[in-house]
């Protein structure tokens, strides 16, 4: 075995396929319509949402990605949504499951997780921590995982950096007790999981829902799907 002791799994379009723009739609969507009759405008939920989202991203590790996001959120409404906080909630326990079907699903990613476990590798998920747990559990849920599975995963609660910050990936091996060395970074997402390389991480692109915005070149990646993964992890 090589020196590496960790693999960490992003998990949106990596171990859960997903056609980003087709779940967010369906999100932001479902979210408008819960939130409406409690006076909430649509478009000015959908506002306050990607500015809370812009203020986790940019977020300097002064606070956590929650308190990031309701500071945002709270000045567009006021008070009224502090008040309304239990309501975003029961959004993410009732109405969030059902954007389920716009996810995709393959039990080749569990396949390759329980590979890796079997080789003697610590997993963790590092999924970028927009969400709060409660979201990233159904989310885990919906890939055919078992939070439990995992050392831990980040959500917005617990986390103060969002990808593609840096700094994000400090924490987690920080919180893991782990150097850059020691750890295998798996992610579909061309800028926000290969940055992982800077702290000395190996990488491996998984290419079944690439993403890769800036068009980056990512020729000098080991890249592929979850079989060449599991080889890739085999022979390290």
């Amino acid at each position: 075995m090589s020196n590496i002791k960790a693999v960490l799994f992003d998990l949106d379009g990596t171990l859960l396929p997903m056609d980003l723009d087709k779940f967010i739609a369906d999100y932001m969507k479902r979210l408008c319509v819960f939130l409406a009759p409690r006076g909430y405008e649509p478009a000015h939920v959908a506002e306050a949402m990607w500015h809370g989202i812009g203020a986790m991203v940019k977020n300097d590790g002064s606070r956590t990605n929650e308190d990031a996001f309701w500071e945002v959120f709270t000045k567009r409404f006021g008070e009224k949504a502090i008040n309304e906080k239990e309501a975003l909630v029961d959004f993410y326990r009732t109405e969030f499951p059902k954007i389920q079907p716009s996810c995709g699903y393959t039990p080749k990613a569990k396949e390759a997780v329980d590979a890796i476990k079997a080789l003697g590798y610590r997993v963790i998920l590092a999924t970028n921590p927009l969400f709060p747990a409660i979201a990233t559990e159904h989310r885990i849920h919906w890939a055919g995982f078992d939070a439990s599975e995992f050392e831990f995963f980040t959500a917005y609660e617990d986390s103060r950096h969002c990808k593609p910050n840096i700094d994000y990936y400090r924490d987690v091996l920080a919180r893991a007790g782990l150097e850059g060395e020691d750890c295998l970074m798996v992610g579909n997402d061309a800028e926000e999981d290969m940055i992982a390389e800077k702290l000395g991480m190996r990488v491996f692109l998984l290419t079944d829902c690439l993403l890769n915005k800036k068009n980056l070149d990512v020729a000098e990646y080991p890249q592929g799907g979850f079989d060449e993964l599991i080889d890739f992890v085999s022979n390290l």
